[in-house]
């Protein structure tokens, strides 16, 4: 990567190559059925090297193809759950069951509060990969028992697995292979983690708005602190807790890819929708925030959710702090 990266995606000195996840490159799906698409290795390829991405391209390049060049499916679903296990254990170590938790339990003493729904809820998990947040929520009963748990993935692999996952651990909970906006019952709350930076441009506006045009209350999403240590703390935690190649090389893609809070505000930002950021970049130990949330509350919500958060109230900020901050 050229250029020196100031912590919040901008270039400072000459220039920035916004770098590729693999992991979004060799598996592709309909939009609209769901169906596994074909991907050509060589046009992986390609598209690393375009992007000055070598290193990539050599990872990309050791990965079984058919006689025609397509990259074998199965060996994918198998590479993508072994970084995805490891990517659990990260997510055990960083504790992100317990610091979501943090949030959604008052945030459903608010939506409880407020009258508006009664139970039983829906918490939505986008992208939930192997379910762990989902399974972890069912196994502690954290948010109880009127609160349904739903993790949707488009990679069929990643929920078959998390189903049998479920199952094993006898959990009460499920997975759906889909679009966690095309459910025919509706989310009270949508949650993610790690999900966020891999939508750039207007498709992360368009991912916020899909959630406000929807019958849910409210959406809490984690994701990678933009912080100027962020990529090199990811490149010291990955290389150490993941094997493949592969799992290191998106696990620092990722953190050079985080969005900057005000990034995150404006996106948020749709109609009927509070937006609002618990623990923002200047408020934070850098050497301790790993990844913190974008929350979105319908209006009515954000005076019982401050009340529900008690004195933790005072890290959750809205646009115009940013703004304040920034004079």
């Amino acid at each position: 990567m050229g250029g020196w990266w100031d912590g919040a995606g901008e270039a400072v000195g000459f220039r920035l190559v916004h770098r590729l996840e693999i992991s979004d490159l060799i598996t592709a799906v309909d939009p609209h059925t769901g169906d596994r698409l074909p991907v050509r290795r060589d046009e992986v390829i390609r598209r690393l090297r375009a992007n000055g991405d070598e290193h990539a391209a050599k990872i990309v390049a050791g990965l079984p193809t058919d006689q025609d060049g397509v990259l074998d499916p199965r060996a994918v679903d198998r590479l993508l759950i072994s970084v995805h296990t490891e990517l659990q254990r990260l997510s055990e170590e960083l504790r992100i069951g317990e610091r979501l938790l943090h949030l959604l339990g008052p945030l459903f003493t608010a939506i409880r509060a407020t009258g508006g729904q009664s139970g039983p809820y829906r918490l939505v998990d986008v992208g939930c990969g192997l379910g762990y947040l989902i399974r972890w929520l069912a196994a502690t009963n954290a948010l109880g028992a009127d609160v349904e748990l739903v993790g949707v993935d488009l990679d069929a692999a990643l929920v078959g697995e998390a189903e049998q996952l479920a199952r094993a651990e006898g959990l009460d909970c499920r997975f759906v292979h889909g679009n966690a906006f095309d459910l025919p019952q509706a989310a009270t709350v949508y949650v993610s983690t790690g999900v966020l930076h891999h939508f750039r441009g207007p498709a992360l506006g368009e991912f916020f708005q899909a959630q406000a045009a929807s019958p849910a209350q409210a959406f809490c999403h984690f994701d990678i602190a933009a912080t100027r240590l962020a990529p090199i703390g990811a490149w010291i935690f990955h290389r150490a807790r993941m094997r493949h190649p592969l799992g290191r090389h998106d696990g620092v893609v990722s953190a050079e890819r985080a969005h900057s809070d005000e990034t995150l505000l404006s996106a948020a930002a749709a109609p009927g929708i509070r937006p609002l950021l618990y623990e923002p970049r200047g408020a934070a130990n850098p050497f301790c925030t790993t990844l913190r949330p974008i929350i979105g509350v319908r209006p009515h919500l954000e005076a019982p959710l401050r009340r529900a958060l008690g004195r933790a109230e005072r890290r959750l900020v809205g646009p115009e702090h940013l703004a304040e901050a920034a004079r």
